[in-house]
């Protein structure tokens, strides 16, 4: 995704002028397309200081600015919030109402659930005080139709539209939606561009009222990306996990219940499903993070991979477009509802390909989705997309004069950096300076060392064909990485992040060198200096792994790829250093993980800063909550502590659970292998206690 400050060049606004929207106080609640951001109160009131942020938002617009509530006039005064997929919940108390003295006793609940069009929210007014009550119970709804890109530019003005009431239903329309609010029993009224619905209220002592609303926003016009909610397309919900502690089985489900809420069909083919990178800048299909999603969340199961692979393959580059960064076999970067930016800024348009390591990526998911079970049929049916995309890194790798898979945005309209650390500001050397492209990723080329692998894998055991030529294309790869990556920098000899546009390796210590561990890039050699230099108190920390080091310049905890530390960053190189053998290491890494979860009130943002207040993360106010692949970092974790290792097609799982069970006991039911279901259970020291695998399937344990 993309650096979300105003001063970078996606700004086409002047940054002295005009602010992002910070996000980390608000209650954020996410089901597809549709998306609400409110403050703590419940309150959504983009006019105010502090709310320009809040609003319901389907397809990148906001339908709705304005849902106040009021009692007998006055804003409940909130107690507490929190949210969890597709709902937010409120408690408020009404300090006017009740008995006198300390104690509140009349407390007022709001209960938000979003629906595929817009959203229901219950109100219940709940008297614990010695007599009746009677209030009148209000809501204030508007909207103004801003678009997604003005509101995260700060320029949102809200313009409320004319509000129609007829037949006690409120309504108002901007070009793309027409927007409907109704409440059974309610008084509608209109006031200028405000919707008034009231209910006068009486409650009993020890007695609950409720009152519910509805907001519902249809499409009058179409987009170039059109997509509908898509959380009941999977079966997360199988899933249970019971753990000594606590916080563990609380960040897996609650990761789960985030990550199936960002889920969105495909408008091409509603039955695949993939995960929206974001909410609410990211809200649609972006290549990278919709694979990584996909692949971290594989032990719950392979609809969410075949659903991405094949929306992705349907926009796979078919031709050579220098604007859109578009190369045949290449998977695109982002597709858009409506071109993103302005004039004078960044400028992408709905379908954009900016992207080094989406192809290879794919390729590896492709492959990793097969291993965990989906029906060898899918590969068989993109295979087709499975050439084109091996022809991309190749075509890619030859192009460079060292056999690199690099990137530059030739167009000036583009995104500079093209890997995950995509600002402009994140490839640094030792010395803090910014390398100057065309960049190589030491990251993209372990990928495609990866994907070449996994497609030699496939080629041969689905396709009948030879993978001879792939397996020594990764080899050749592989060489040339552990030629030209190694620098000996300030004592010590570390793996570059990158390589300039000159060959020399951008030697700044950064987090993209864990995403090599377990790949086959590097030796034994080369996979314990890295897992050393993970575990430097340069990059881990109580809350995770930065993404550039202390000890740099450039260094700064709440910098977007200069020192924050981002969730599934940290989650792969947990899954790295498991992979490779360096399991203590990865237990620290997958405690300092829940840790933040629970820090975090179970809703892993997107990215936070690596200096702990008092224990604690510092919010980046910025970021994206609930994001995919944060939340799928539920997966990586499940993955890491229990080392699983699937391989469906030829029987087997092996499982290799961390060390001294840096959670205790685990019971972990509803993983899938195929059609079948999968439950694991590990006492408290890290033994392997039971295993009900479908049958077919041998499990090895060590």
């Amino acid at each position: 995704m993309h650096r979300p400050d105003t001063g970078s060049q996606e700004a086409a606004v002047d940054p002295e002028r005009s602010r992002q929207p910070w996000l980390h106080e608000l209650e954020v609640a996410v089901r597809g397309p549709v998306t609400c951001l409110a403050a703590r109160s419940g309150d959504v009131d983009a006019g105010c200081e502090g709310g320009e942020a809040t609003g319901l938002l389907v397809d990148d617009r906001r339908v709705v600015h304005r849902l106040v509530l009021r009692v007998d006039g006055l804003a409940p005064t909130p107690v507490v919030a929190a949210s969890r997929g597709g709902s937010s919940e409120t408690l408020a108390v009404a300090r006017h109402l009740g008995d006198p003295g300390p104690d509140p006793t009349v407390e007022v609940a709001r209960h938000r659930v979003l629906t595929d069009d817009g959203l229901t929210e219950t109100v219940e007014v709940r008297n614990r005080s010695a007599e009746p009550v009677r209030c009148v119970v209000e809501l204030l709804v508007a909207g103004d139709g801003a678009d997604l890109h003005d509101i995260k530019h700060g320029v949102a003005q809200p313009r409320p539209l004319p509000v129609a009431v007829s037949d006690e239903v409120a309504s108002w329309c901007d070009e793309r939606h027409a927007v409907t609010v109704r409440g059974e029993g309610a008084q509608v009224s209109a006031d200028g561009a405000d919707a008034s619905l009231r209910w006068s209220l009486e409650v009993p002592p020890a007695g609950a009222r409720t009152v519910v609303a509805e907001v519902a926003a249809r499409r009058l016009a179409t987009t170039a990306f059109d997509a509908d909610a898509g959380s009941d397309a999977l079966g997360f919900d199988v899933v249970h996990v019971e753990a000594d502690d606590a916080r563990f089985s609380r960040t897996v489900q609650d990761g789960l219940e985030d990550l199936r809420h960002l889920a969105m069909r495909d408008p091409l083919a509603p039955d695949d499903v993939f995960a929206g990178a974001g909410t609410p800048w990211y809200l649609t299909l972006f290549g990278r993070d919709a694979v990584w999603a996909a692949r971290l969340s594989l032990p719950f199961g392979t609809d969410l991979a075949r659903g991405t692979l094949r929306a992705l393959a349907r926009r796979q580059g078919r031709h050579d477009d220098p604007v859109t960064a578009e190369a045949p076999g290449k998977i695109p970067h982002e597709i858009r509802r409506t071109a993103f930016g302005s004039e004078g800024g960044m400028v992408l348009p709905t379908t954009y390909y900016g992207t080094v390591d989406a192809t290879p990526l794919w390729v590896c998911l492709l492959h990793d989705a097969w291993r965990w079970g989906m029906d060898a049929a899918v590969v068989r049916e993109l295979a087709p997309a499975l050439h084109a995309a091996l022809g991309w890194m190749e075509r890619a790798a030859d192009g460079s004069p060292d056999g690199f898979l690099r990137y530059l945005d030739e167009t000036g309209t583009g995104l500079a950096n093209q890997g995950w650390k995509d600002s402009g500001d994140s490839m640094r050397d030792a010395a803090g300076r910014i390398a100057e492209g065309p960049i190589a990723l030491v990251e993209t080329q372990a990928y495609a060392v990866e994907a070449a692998r996994a497609a030699a894998d496939l080629l041969e055991q689905v396709l009948d064909a030879d993978g001879g030529r792939w397996r020594a294309w990764a080899e050749a790869l592989a060489g040339r990485v552990e030629t030209s990556f190694w620098s000996d920098t300030g004592g010590r000899r570390i793996l570059a992040m990158a390589l300039d546009g000159h060959g020399a390796p951008v030697d700044g210590l950064g987090s993209n060198i864990g995403h090599v561990l377990g790949t086959g890039t590097l030796g034994a050699v080369g996979e314990a200096r890295v897992a050393a230099a993970l575990a430097s108190p340069e990059l881990l920390g109580p809350l995770g792994i930065s993404t550039l080091a202390r000890d740099n310049p450039a260094f700064n905890p709440i910098g977007y790829h200069t020192g924050s530390v981002w969730t599934h960053d940290t989650a792969i190189c947990g899954l790295g250093l498991a992979r490779a053998g360096f399991r203590d290491t990865a237990a620290r890494v997958a405690r300092a993980l829940v840790d933040v979860s629970a820090a975090s009130g179970y809703r892993w943002p997107e990215l936070y800063g690596a200096d702990p207040v008092l224990g604690r993360p510092a919010p980046y106010p910025a970021s994206c909550r609930p994001q995919a692949w944060a939340a799928a970092s539920a997966g990586a974790l499940v993955t890491t502590v229990l080392g699983l290792r699937a391989d469906v097609p030829a029987g087997r799982l092996h499982l290799s659970p961390l060390p001294d069970a840096p959670f205790g006991a685990l019971d972990v039911r509803g993983l899938r292998l195929g059609d079948g279901l999968l439950d694991v259970e590990v006492d408290a020291e890290g033994q392997v206690r039971a295993v009900r695998a479908p049958d077919g399937i041998d499990v090895e344990v060590g």
